[in-house]
């Protein structure tokens, strides 16, 4: 439960290795924070699923462009095992089940890998549960990954040069007097 603008920065003061932040990223923005948090990269496992190349079914791929930030629950908190999964009629279940104190034996049949599994193959995004993060608000397209990664490394360096570049500059301190 610890969010990333906390993580990040906690960690990359502890490793002494390079570093791959994870969790919401999607774009040039989170890029450039996650770079000045301490990491040197981004991990976009949400965003990658709604490209061109990913294996997974098209239905899926819209679903994801369709959802917003608040289109996922966490399910297993009261098992002490939360995961983060798109919110759909099965993730509802598993969450009114877990409000009546169910076990995981009571629910493992509705979380079944093999189910999610379907959910990738057949496109129907409410035949079980499956991963996708809040990042989904800020997905609205399914593009190539050669255009998705080379839009945000030029959107990236965009930023940098512009905005930040701008606040370092005599003009941000001017505007500050």
């Amino acid at each position: 439960d610890i969010p990333g603008l906390i993580l990040i920065p906690a960690a990359a003061d502890k490793v002494k290795i390079p570093m791959i932040a994870s969790g919401g990223f999607g774009d040039a923005r989170g890029l450039v924070a996650a770079l000045a948090l301490g990491a040197e990269g981004i991990n976009m496992g949400t965003r990658f699923m709604c490209t061109k190349e990913c294996p997974i079914h098209q239905a899926v791929k819209e679903k994801i462009v369709a959802n917003d930030e608040r289109s996922t629950d966490l399910i297993f908190r009261t098992l002490r095992n939360t995961s983060r999964v798109a919110k759909n009629a099965i993730s509802q279940q598993v969450i009114e089940l877990e409000k009546q104190g169910a076990t995981f034996e009571q629910v493992k049949g509705l979380v079944a890998g093999s189910r999610g599994k379907m959910v990738y193959v057949n496109g129907d995004t409410d035949e079980g549960v499956w991963s996708a993060g809040m990042v989904q608000g800020l997905i609205h397209d399914i593009p190539s990954c050669a255009e998705l990664v080379s839009r945000i490394v030029r959107e990236a360096e965009a930023i940098i040069r512009g905005r930040l570049e701008a606040m370092t500059s005599g003009g941000a301190r001017e505007a500050a007097e």
